[in-house]
C-alpha cells in the first residue's frame, strides 16, 4: 500500500522538487499541493493523505497553525513532517509542540527526505533524536522545572522505555536493550503516549525534555 504525501510550500520551484523526489519511489504519491497553510486542511481532507510536508513560514497561514488546524479537525490527522531553511528556526520546535512529528531541512539529501517520511509514517523510533534535543535545550536550557513525571503515574519499565525513545531507539531496538519481547514494547510505547497524552513519541520525547525527566546536557 502506498503512503500518500502532500506538500505544502509558497515556492513552486520547491514543491516541484519535493514532487519529482517522492513520486520517483514505488511506495510513495505526491496526492495534493498547497502554496499556504491556509490551504492545507482542505486538500488533505480532500485526499486523506498519510504524511505532509509542511513549510513552516508561510505568508498567510504558517506550518504551526496549518499543523494544529489538521490535529483540531482531522481523526485520524496525518503525521506532519516540517521542512525549513534553518535548523535553529524558533518555528520549527513550535511546530513540533503543535503536533508536528519532525522536521527536514531543505537542503536534505534526496534519499534522507524518503526515509524520513517512512520513519514518521511507522511512528517506530524518534527523527533525528540529536537535533531534537538540541532545539529543546535552545528553548528550554537550564530553565527545565526538574518537577518529572510523577503526574503522569509511568511505571519503572515506562520511564526506561521513554528515556530509550528519547535516544532515537526503534521499538525492536528498545526490545533489545531491555530483552524484551516486540509486542511488550509496543505496548508499553503506547501505553506512555497514552499517559503523556501524547499524539507520538516526538511529543512525548519533548515533555520529558521540558519536564526535566531527561536531562539537556
Amino acid at each position: 500500500m502506498n503512503l500518500s504525501v502532500v506538500v505544502v510550500d509558497d515556492e513552486p520551484l520547491i514543491r516541484s522538487g519535493l514532487r519529482a523526489i517522492i513520486n520517483a519511489e514505488p511506495d510513495l504519491e505526491v496526492v495534493g499541493e498547497a502554496g499556504d497553510g491556509a490551504e492545507v486542511l482542505p486538500v488533505v481532507r480532500r485526499t486523506g493523505a498519510d504524511v505532509v510536508l509542511m513549510d513552516v513560514r508561510m505568508p498567510a497561514v504558517d506550518g504551526i497553525q496549518a499543523t494544529r488546524l489538521l490535529l483540531e479537525n482531522l481523526d485520524p490527522a496525518p503525521r506532519v513532517l516540517v521542512v525549513t531553511t534553518f535548523e535553529n528556526d524558533d518555528y520549527v520546535y513550535d511546530a513540533l509542540r503543535a503536533g508536528a512529528s519532525g522536521f527536514l531541512l531543505k537542503r536534505t539529501p534526496p534519499d534522507d527526505i524518503i526515509a524520513a517520511i517512512r520513519t514518521v509514517a511507522s511512528s517506530e523510533s524518534l527523527l533525528f533524536p540529536e537535533a531534537i534535543r538540541a532545539l529543546a535545550l535552545a528553548h528550554v536550557g537550564d530553565h527545565a522545572p526538574r518537577t518529572g513525571l510523577d503526574e503522569y503515574q509511568l511505571t519503572d519499565r515506562e520511564q526506561e522505555v521513554l528515556r530509550l525513545m528519547a535516544r532515537g531507539l526503534s521499538n525492536l531496538e528498545i526490545a533489545n536493550e531491555l530483552i524484551l519481547g516486540l509486542q511488550t514494547v509496543k505496548t508499553h510505547v503506547a501505553n506512555v503516549l497514552a499517559k503523556l497524552n501524547a499524539r507520538d513519541r516526538t511529543q512525548a520525547v519533548i515533555r520529558a525534555y521540558e519536564s526535566g525527566f531527561v536531562p539537556l546536557h
